[in-house]
């Protein structure tokens, strides 16, 4: 059987960006508003809180993972924040290693600070699927996983940005592993913990050439066309069939930048009898032909 979860990470193609261990003392904060790379934060030691716009904030003790696969704005503190108007105190003391707050007062927070980005031709589809926020409590191997990022990140070795990428895909796959379940956003997680639409989505991502239809996933998922289709937009958080065909979509845009088969075939591969039919529902899609999209990638 096809595994959705491991080909929604290969697809997005995480790499990192910038790996930091930040310590702090006495009250400080730090805030980041430009809304980059997606972010991830192990707890070493002591407490801290963490904020993320729109969000009341999380407390984060020590043996914490925190992952944030979206973008979003968000400030660290300590757990009792300066006044308001503070200015951040934030000093380098040397290359990757920040010191936060007053840097005379003892060390009370030590983490490990990383952001990564996608290199996906697809990224609002498929982070779409990811949950907000995913916060691990406890997990010795997350916390390895992020030691031995940081480690590789300044070793300078040979293969240093495929290990990278390697032990990325690791840490995403099983902070994602965590994050499942029907406390989680709707998404592709949420979804594969419901016993009845996880046949579903397995059998859309072990044969996307199929003849996919609502009817024939309902039948998968034993359940009734309507049922099928409200449960499924309930807890994927898209209709049925508009996931088949991002998801679709998502595999053609990666198989158009790779360059290694022609239009007909990539159709076929993804569902469409023709050329001209997957031409057309591209389009439709994407805004652009796929001769124009692999071009601009």
């Amino acid at each position: 059987m096809s595994d959705p979860l491991a080909e929604i990470v290969s697809l997005l193609k995480p790499v990192p960006a910038i790996a930091k261990l930040v310590t702090a003392g006495g009250t400080w904060w730090v805030e980041r508003r430009e809304l980059g790379s997606p972010f991830y934060c192990a707890i070493v030691e002591g407490q801290c809180l963490l904020t993320i716009a729109g969000r009341s904030p999380i407390r984060l003790e020590a043996g914490d993972f925190m992952l944030v696969p979206q973008i979003h704005a968000f400030t660290m503190s300590s757990v009792r924040p300066p006044p308001p108007g503070t200015s951040p105190r934030r000093l380098e003391t040397g290359p990757g290693v920040f010191r936060l707050g007053n840097p005379d007062a003892p060390s009370e927070v030590t983490a490990m600070v990383g952001h990564c980005s996608f290199l996906a031709n697809d990224q609002q589809l498929l982070g779409s699927l990811l949950p907000d926020i995913v916060h691990a409590r406890g997990k010795a191997r997350l916390m390895d996983l992020v030691r031995m990022i940081h480690a590789e990140m300044v070793s300078g070795l040979a293969a240093r940005d495929m290990i990278l990428s390697r032990l990325l895909e690791v840490l995403f796959i099983d902070a994602l592993r965590c994050a499942g379940g029907a406390a989680a956003s709707p998404g592709l997680l949420r979804g594969l913990s419901d016993i009845r639409l996880a046949p579903a989505l397995r059998r859309i991502h072990q044969d996307p050439s199929a003849a996919l239809s609502i009817e024939a996933l309902a039948e998968t998922s034993s359940m009734s066309r309507s049922a099928f289709f409200e449960r499924f937009r309930r807890e994927v958080g898209v209709a049925p069939m508009g996931y088949v065909t991002g998801w679709r979509m998502a595999l053609a845009k990666d198989l158009l930048v790779r360059r290694e088969m022609p239009l007909i075939e990539i159709a076929t591969r993804i569902g469409y009898g023709s050329a001209s039919a997957f031409h057309v529902a591209f389009t439709r899609h994407v805004g652009v032909t796929p001769g124009v999209f692999a071009g601009r990638a």
